[in-house]
């Protein structure tokens, strides 16, 4: 039984911790993001050696080349997309999956679901519109258009999860629209959103929330601010 003269500042903080659990999925892993960064840039490696091989300017002579050149080269494209989309789902489960079990909370609970549907349609989105770029004549155009639209799903993410992942979001928008800039530089681009990006994001989010020796309490830091 609670003393009478319990600090309500710290019940409402209590209250208000509680609420947060029930509606943000706060157990993503900062390994996940470490892992995924780790698969694109070693999708980045095979897609440029790839692109060499075929081409004698590689990327830069892909993005300039005929629709037949790329249609030519699509199939690899989608499989390695596929693969790197696989490997880092895989290791984003294992990791939130153990995160989630320390943390006491379910894997695919209420927030967790909306947590990816608010992900999946920027990306979705984003996927098929980048698809026709590749497909159509303004090819340079894709890896700004996958940073944008990926910077915008975190974005839209972020209200269902830890709000730090905003800063990811508006670092992937912000290299997108440099990338516009300089479309040449489209596969350096890639490996630095996508690659060192979750890299850093990652672990920053582990030294934070995860590493032996810290709290662990994402949720109370949330509320906390």
């Amino acid at each position: 039984m609670k003393p009478a003269h319990a600090d309500p500042l710290a019940q409402l903080t209590e209250i208000r911790a509680i609420m947060e659990r029930s509606s943000r999925f706060l157990s993503l892993s900062g390994l996940s993001g470490v892992g995924a960064g780790v698969v694109a840039l070693a999708g980045a490696a095979v897609g440029h050696f790839y692109l060499k091989s075929h081409y004698s300017d590689g990327y830069l002579q892909l993005m300039q080349g005929s629709a037949r050149e790329r249609q030519a080269a699509l199939p690899f494209l989608l499989l390695l997309t596929g693969v790197m989309i696989g490997v880092a789902l895989v290791a984003a489960f294992y990791f939130t999956q153990r995160r989630t079990r320390h943390d006491g909370q379910q894997l695919w609970g209420g927030p967790a679901r909306r947590l990816a549907l608010a992900l999946a349609v920027p990306l979705v989105t984003g996927g098929l519109f980048c698809l026709r770029l590749f497909l159509g004549g303004d090819a340079a155009m894709v890896v700004p258009g996958l940073l944008v639209f990926y910077g915008l799903a975190l974005l839209n993410a972020s209200k269902y999860t830890l709000e730090e992942i905003r800063w990811l979001g508006l670092t992937q928008i912000g290299l997108g629209l440099l990338c516009m800039l300089l479309p040449g530089w489209g596969l350096l681009f890639f490996a630095l959103g996508f690659g060192l990006g979750h890299i850093g994001y990652g672990l920053v989010m582990y030294n934070r929330y995860e590493r032996p020796g810290t709290t662990g309490a994402a949720p109370n830091s949330a509320v906390a601010r």
